[in-house]
């Protein structure tokens, strides 16, 4: 410690002259620690308190090697920095990194992350099974809604469209499958599940007047095109100054406004046109199909303290 502020420096304490503050340093002249034979001449107390030469108990030999030592989990090890190219997730790079450790690498050497790249590899691919379970979500929600397991794979369908049309968009302009694009996705598949529910809750409710299942498919596009096309296009426009942004984090504002927009412009277009057809394929193998045998489409609230009355029952109800 001695010689760390003789060398060096230290910071002791400070003071205010004339309403300024000073800050006072504790460290030897500059021309008693200008080459490194000065040491010998600096002095440090012992135990008895006299004061002792370092060179009495030091000396100096040249001699090379590493500046420092890095060590990782108790073992020496190298530090190394990589960086995705252009175009590349860190997932990517990670995989990239580890393959080439497994190939190159000798006996008995390993490899370990830090930090949030060392996170990243224990997750692996949990992004993917989490969106699987928001999906199998949305699904039972839309069960529980039209009372059917087949009329919701209409929606649950159609976003395969608009997903691909995400990727697709990120491809052409060159942008990574990152966290930002997993956000976009996420915004993306509510969207896209929402105008699929407009064609949908249409038709069926068309269905359940009497309608015939092509004519309600075909009658719910037709109604739901325009608001639709609006909506939609009105948010595409909205993401316009993302898909453009430049300075400080524009590639996590590009990647979502790319995403976005990719999505919602081919999950749009094509959106109209197979959402009622995937409406009437799975209408046409629910039609006549019950969880219950005597299932009926009326509210259980509706029957509970209703009886149906007889005209020879003198205790009916009139």
């Amino acid at each position: 410690e001695n010689l760390n502020i003789l060398i060096g420096s230290t910071y002791e304490q400070g003071f205010i002259l004339f309403n300024r503050f000073y800050k006072v340093y504790v460290q030897s002249w500059p021309e008693f620690r200008r080459m490194p034979e000065d040491l010998g001449d600096l002095f440090v107390k012992n135990e008895s308190g006299k004061m002792v030469p370092y060179s009495s108990f030091m000396s100096l030999r040249k001699q090379q090697g590493l500046n420092e030592i890095t060590r990782y989990n108790l073992y020496p090890s190298a530090a190394i920095q990589g960086v995705p190219a252009h175009g590349f997730s860190s997932g990517e790079a990670i995989k990239a990194i580890e393959e080439v450790a497994a190939e190159t690498l000798p006996k008995g050497y390993g490899l370990g992350w830090e930090g949030i790249s060392w996170d990243e590899s224990r997750k692996g691919n949990a992004s993917i099974y989490i969106f699987f379970v928001v999906v199998a979500f949305v699904y039972l929600v839309l069960v529980g809604q039209y009372e059917s397991f087949l009329i919701p794979l209409a929606v649950i369908l159609s976003l395969p469209v608009g997903v691909f049309g995400a990727f697709f968009f990120l491809q052409a302009v060159g942008l990574a499958n990152d966290v930002w694009a997993q956000l976009g996705l996420i915004m993306l598949v509510g969207l896209l599940g929402k105008n699929a529910i407009l064609i949908v809750e249409f038709a069926v409710q068309q269905r359940h007047d009497g309608m015939s299942l092509k004519d309600a498919a075909i009658q719910g596009g037709k109604l739901r095109f325009r608001p639709i096309q609006m909506t939609s296009f009105a948010f595409i426009a909205g993401l316009i100054p993302l898909v453009v942004a430049t300075g400080a984090g524009a590639i996590g504002n590009r990647t979502i406004g790319t995403t976005g927009v990719g999505g919602m412009l081919l999950g749009t277009v094509v959106g109209v046109l197979v959402i009622p057809g995937l409406y009437y394929l799975f209408g046409r193998l629910a039609d006549g199909r019950k969880l219950l045998r005597d299932e009926t489409d009326e509210p259980v609230s509706e029957n509970i303290g209703h009886h149906p009355a007889h005209d020879d029952d003198p205790h009916a109800r009139r």
